[in-house]
């Protein structure tokens, strides 16, 4: 510890000269890592319907398909994905691939989010829902989600956090996001260290202002009561 520069730990200047550079790698974090959540809670919804199925074989599928993307690394689906399907004919962008890469491997994760949710709701809302005479989608849409939902934020916030910070992996795949804007300074300035826990500082940022947006979802679905 004696031996430590601490000196050149962190530049204060530096990094308050670099903050703007750094800072238009921005929107392309949140709109990855919020393009990412919406369309993978859409395939996450769709997969625990089909995972709590009584249709067998939608129900493997789900579970093939949910059991695949948790055990495969997002960096891995990425490089296939831009790296990979131009050599069958397919090209994306570097911003593309890194929204589908994301979504699809989100949503394996909403996925149990959501059906562990679902299934929390009282059976017996369902049996007078359907005596009521009321339709299966509506059933879903105006008592079970809400109610579901209410659960489901905190798990689903969780998700949308390791999308923001997961972003960084964007950066491999070329993606001009925070942290290969923070890389591209810290090369030219020779002091990848302020840069990187100046990157840590924006990702904390950005990742204490969504969760003052949890808390403020929580409140207000704390109406929806089982």
């Amino acid at each position: 510890m004696f031996g430590v520069q601490w000196q050149y730990v962190f530049d204060p200047a530096l990094a308050v000269d670099s903050l703007p550079y750094v800072l238009k790698g921005l929107g392309y974090t949140i709109g990855i890592s919020v393009s990412s959540m919406i369309i993978g809670t859409l395939l996450g919804f769709i997969l625990a319907i089909m995972r709590m199925s009584s249709f067998k074989l939608f129900s493997v599928l789900a579970r093939i398909y949910i059991s695949f993307m948790r055990g495969t690394p997002t960096l891995v689906l990425l490089f296939i994905l831009y790296f990979g399907f131009p050599f069958i004919g397919i090209q994306f962008e570097a911003v593309n691939a890194a929204i589908i890469g994301f979504s699809v491997s989100s949503s394996a994760y909403i996925a149990e989010i959501l059906r562990s949710t679902l299934a929390s709701i009282d059976k017996g809302q369902w049996e007078a829902a359907y005596a009521l005479g009321l339709k299966w989608s509506f059933i879903m849409r105006k008592v079970i989600v809400p109610q579901a939902m209410r659960v489901a934020v905190p798990p689903l916030s969780n998700v949308l956090l390791d999308l923001i910070k997961g972003t960084a992996l964007a950066a491999m795949i070329t993606v001009p996001e925070i942290f290969q804007q923070a890389k591209i300074v810290g090369g030219r300035e020779f002091d990848y260290m302020t840069m990187y826990i100046l990157v840590a500082l924006v990702y904390w940022a950005v990742c204490s202002a969504f969760t003052v947006f949890q808390n403020y979802l929580e409140k207000k679905m704390a109406i929806y009561t089982t």
